[in-house]
């Protein structure tokens, strides 16, 4: 586990296996290898990649207007409703996220202006994983919240499952309001958006989450295009006292483990007789759970149960250390750990909230930092669509010669002679003085 603060003593019911460093290093080798084939060949690299990693190799990965309204037309009327009230709620979010960030233009001085503005990109790439399960939740996360932004084209991909199209995904990303929607999946759809090739046209920043490839495709890129944020395997952290339910925190544990074979699920606890009922129950309920198969060898290798021997402000300052993505707060006063914690991506606070409700239903957005990003950033939101972009405006003559005699002094002492001269220029034409360098 991470090592806590110096003054908290700890004990580990269960620790995690490291992840070997050789892991990454053959991810990245492989990525960058498609990233450069896409590059060279565009659509043709695509489709073979396409072909080999989801046996699909269509006429046009971009669905038509047609076949996205057969397809939405072919789902359950209560499947495209919950769509549409989830994506009410994260839009509903998005928009006031928006609202609070405010356009503003200061007369600093007399005649001096200076102007802030939020601008969104022209064009979003919203990556939605797929391939084994349609993750329908992702769509709303990376299309409204661009559309809420302003961003004028949002292209979307999603990867076909077992070769059929995912129904309830694309109707999420055509509700949305994604511009196009494309049946393509892995580092070949992101790279494609990323460098744009004959059918799909470049982005200026990509957002959404993914797999071990996905996650180091949208690194690898990063520079070329913005991206939202670095996100690998989905974590779970919960804190717990002495009063938590055990199967509630038990059950919480595994909603996110099903998420990946490498997804960690930590329990920071108080109680080492919580600890120990819910490791438990765990074993009670994985045999049961039909994502075993992804929740089993996650709990195995990445799960964690520390307890904190001493306050329950301990254990907040501990659960900080790990940075976690998701933080789910089971305790008697939760809120208190508003003005403790620090390092998360999202906070769940109390019995009556959870990390599922943040992934599927409440609106907030769920793709969030994990590995410890949570330390320097937040998680997606409609800020990470928009430029804040600054202008400036000097009106009055005598605030342009005052600037330019300090621009001129300011320069100088970084032997910055054309930026100071840039200044004497203005200072020297409203004060009617020689320029002693002038050559004219």
């Amino acid at each position: 586990m991470n090592d806590p603060t110096a003054e908290t003593t700890t004990t580990s019911l269960k620790t995690a296996t490291p992840t070997p460093s050789s892991a990454h290093q053959d991810v990245a080798y492989i990525v960058r290898g498609v990233i450069d084939d896409v590059r060279r060949r565009g659509d043709i690299a695509v489709r073979e990649y396409s072909d080999k990693f989801d046996n699909w190799r269509p006429e046009s990965f971009a669905l038509s207007e047609d076949e996205i309204a057969s397809t939405v037309a072919s789902l359950p009327t209560t499947v495209v409703d919950d769509i549409r009230t989830v994506q009410a709620s994260v839009r509903d979010f998005a928009q006031r996220q928006r609202d609070s960030l405010l356009d503003f233009e200061a007369e600093v001085r007399p005649g001096v202006f200076l102007g802030q503005r939020s601008l969104p990109v022209d064009r979003a790439g919203a990556y939605i994983p797929g391939g084994r399960y349609p993750l329908v939740a992702s769509a709303h996360m990376t299309v409204v919240t661009a559309k809420v932004a302003g961003v004028a084209h949002v292209s979307a991909c999603t990867p076909p499952i077992k070769g059929e199209i995912p129904a309830a995904t694309v109707a999420a990303m055509h509700l949305a309001g994604a511009d196009q929607v494309n049946l393509l999946g892995g580092v070949q759809a992101v790279a494609a958006m990323a460098v744009g090739t004959e059918s799909i046209a470049k982005v200026d920043m990509l957002a959404g989450p993914g797999n071990a490839f996905v996650a180091e495709a949208k690194r690898q890129l990063f520079g070329e295009v913005g991206i939202d944020l670095f996100a690998g395997p989905t974590e779970i952290l919960i804190v717990a006292d002495e009063f938590a339910d055990p199967f509630v925190v038990a059950v919480d544990l595994l909603s996110q483990a099903e998420h990946g074979p490498d997804s960690p699920a930590v329990l920071v606890t108080t109680s080492e007789d919580q600890g120990r009922e819910v490791l438990r129950l765990v074993d009670l309920l994985l045999p049961g759970m039909p994502t075993k198969d992804f929740a089993e060898p996650a709990w195995r290798d990445h799960g964690e149960v520390v307890v904190v021997h001493g306050a329950i402000e301990d254990a907040y300052r501990v659960a900080d250390t790990y940075a976690s993505e998701h933080v789910q707060i089971l305790t008697q006063a939760p809120r208190a750990a508003l003005e403790i914690m620090r390092n998360y991506g999202a906070l769940f606070l109390g019995e009556g909230t959870c990390v599922s409700y943040g992934d599927k239903v409440i609106g907030t957005n769920h793709t969030l930092p994990t590995r410890g990003a949570a330390r320097y950033t937040g998680g997606l939101w409609v800020g990470k669509y928009l430029k804040t972009v600054t202008y400036q405006e000097v009106t009055d003559p005598t605030a342009s010669a005052d600037l330019g005699e300090l621009c001129g002094r300011a320069a100088r002492v970084e032997f910055f002679e054309g930026h100071a001269r840039s200044g004497d220029v203005r200072a020297a034409k409203i004060r009617g003085t020689e320029l002693p360098w002038d050559p004219r």
